[in-house]
């Protein structure tokens, strides 16, 4: 069974992409399981001089989680036309060391949502940029859900049909780019 990590990039209760990662749960693969990893906001600011042995906790946590995960979903929301602050420092802790870090040669997919018409655009993009400087392998697909206020039931539901189909497309490619590589980008053959 595959382990797909997902992370929110956004730490509001009740957000749209959390309510989108919960989807996307349902969308997998039979061969995939979805974990969400909801550590983000105890990650420490990151600070060079604090990233030693052992790390914090939580950023213990957070690498733990990405170095068990087959593939990673992040879900993130726009602010101020780019990431939020919390997701780029859980990053920046994640990064190091650069040559093993946990996301070097993983498959990762990138999405987002937000309530204006651009669906998170420009953060996913900034997102896929942070992610391959990284090394992660970043699966060359947009998924921007404008107006997901109209997107979701009352309940977090999912209630768009064509959005589904196309979240189910970027979870398939992701799941595809974890059968077939393995942490340092060989291929691997599915067992």
């Amino acid at each position: 069974m595959l382990r797909v990590l997902a992370v929110n990039g956004s730490l509001r209760d009740g957000s749209h992409n959390g309510a989108l990662l919960r989807a996307a749960a349902d969308l997998l693969p039979a061969d995939a399981v979805l974990v969400e990893h909801d550590g983000l906001s105890v990650v420490p600011p990151y600070d060079e001089s604090a990233d030693t042995a052992p790390p914090p906790p939580a950023v213990a946590a957070l690498r733990g989680a990405l170095a068990c995960a087959d593939a990673v979903l992040f879900s993130t929301p726009e602010y101020n036309s780019s990431i939020p602050g919390q997701l780029k420092n859980a990053l920046d802790w994640a990064s190091r060391p650069f040559p093993e870090n946990a996301l070097r040669g993983k498959p990762v997919a990138v999405i987002g949502a937000s309530t204006g018409m651009f669906g998170a655009v420009w953060a996913q993009a900034e997102l896929r940029k942070v992610l391959g400087t990284i090394g992660a392998q970043v699966i060359d697909r947009e998924l921007p859900v404008p107006f997901a206020h109209e997107r979701f039931d009352a309940a977090g539901r999912l209630v768009d049909p064509d959005l589904a189909d196309e979240l189910a497309d970027v979870l398939s490619s992701l799941v595809a780019g974890a059968r077939f590589s393995d942490p340092f980008g060989e291929l691997r053959i599915a067992v």
